[in-house]
């Protein structure tokens, strides 16, 4: 079975829309069966999920992939998929009568627990690995009222770190990185998601691919999906990880984890076993891409599909594109590239996008001189 039957999670969405007069559903509500919710377990939302699934027309032609399609995840509340598990996190440690959470970050896992946090009125600590995080993520942090500690070190040391302070008894705080399980039970939803709208499984799903929690919270919600029944087959599971910080790929961890591409700035992902589970359990791949393998990906989503990610999303549609070029991708294959975060999240990267401003006089002949247009 393909489709969905009335009466399922998400019949009544059809392909992604609503009933005109349907409020729009709360993540943890919509995917209650398939959660690890009890009746004592708050439900908070700042309306994450139901984030949408492009088809990538354009940018599927200039690359020879007419059936890519794009789960733009930074359609989120805080910009990233990170709010799908944050929200499940945080609905249980305030079951468990938490009143702090503590995260160690490359940026969006900050932002993400400091908003969810806010909303539910607990303290809220982050550890980042200092000078290695873009402004948009640190300055969503610090807005909502995150206390903000940067440590001499990678992602690596600051997890560490948070680990040390989640278990020690003096100041009890609940770890939110994706080493707490309830985070990929959210996180798995985004699949669910994709096969509603798809009214399948897509033949390969590609992943950015860093602390590697969401390559195996997917493969969770396809095989939760599979199982009760809503879909005939399991996509293959494809992760990408940058040339510079690509543990999975060299088979152990890389010190000193080098990209531009900051979210995925890891060098010894919490969930590797997960991951490579993923991947072969999938029949699939975890492989490395380029720079400018990513950078041109980034580019050209925005200019070919007008969707705007920030440049770690970018290396999900760098991996295809070079599959594809070295013939490993079949031509009619359906493809989900998943984009994890928002553009506006890394604004410096951004401006590498953009040309110089021009300006001109406030008429008609000088506004059409500095475009090149001519009488």
């Amino acid at each position: 079975m393909t489709g969905l039957e009335p009466g399922q999670p998400g019949a009544e969405r059809g392909r992604g829309s609503l009933p005109s007069n349907a409020p729009r559903p709360r993540l943890l509500e919509r995917y209650r069966a398939f959660l690890p919710l009890t009746d004592a377990t708050p439900i908070v939302s700042l309306g994450e999920g139901a984030t949408p699934l492009v088809h990538a027309e354009r940018l599927g032609a200039a690359w020879g992939i007419p059936n890519l399609h794009l789960k733009f995840e930074g359609m989120n509340p805080t910009g990233s998929f990170k709010d799908r598990g944050m929200v499940m996190a945080v609905a249980k440690a305030l079951e468990e009568g938490a009143r702090s959470i503590v995260c160690a970050s490359t940026g969006n896992t900050s932002a993400s627990a400091a908003a969810y946090g806010a909303a539910a009125g607990l303290e809220v600590v982050v550890v980042l690995p200092a000078g290695k995080i873009a402004a948009g993520k640190l300055l969503q942090a610090q807005a909502a009222g995150a206390r903000v500690l940067a440590v001499e070190g990678n992602f690596d040391a600051a997890l560490r770190i948070v680990r040390e302070l989640a278990e020690q008894d003096e100041h009890p705080i609940t770890l939110v990185n994706s080493v707490n399980p309830f985070r990929l039970e959210g996180q798995k939803t985004a699949a669910f998601e994709v096969c509603e709208d798809l009214a399948r499984a897509p033949d390969i799903l590609a992943i950015p691919v860093g602390n590697a929690g969401n390559i195996s919270a997917y493969w969770m919600g396809f095989r939760a999906w599979h199982a009760a029944g809503r879909i005939g087959a399991l996509p293959r599971m494809w992760g990408f990880q940058a040339e510079g910080a690509a543990p999975l790929v060299l088979g152990h961890p890389v010190e000193h984890p080098e990209t531009f591409a900051t979210a995925i700035r890891i060098g010894n992902p919490a969930s590797w076993e997960k991951a490579v589970a993923a991947r072969d359990e999938s029949g699939g791949l975890i492989e490395a891409v380029g720079e400018d393998e990513i950078f041109d990906a980034y580019r050209d989503v925005v200019r070919f599909a007008g969707i705007f990610c920030e440049p770690a999303s970018a290396a999900s549609l760098a991996g295809v594109r070079k599959l594809r070029l070295a013939g490993r991708l079949d031509a009619d294959a359906l493809v989900v590239c998943v984009l994890t975060g928002h553009g506006l999240k890394d604004p410096d990267t951004a401006g590498r996008l953009a040309d110089p401003l021009v300006t001109a006089a406030p008429t008609l002949p000088a506004v059409m001189e500095a475009l090149g247009w001519h009488f």
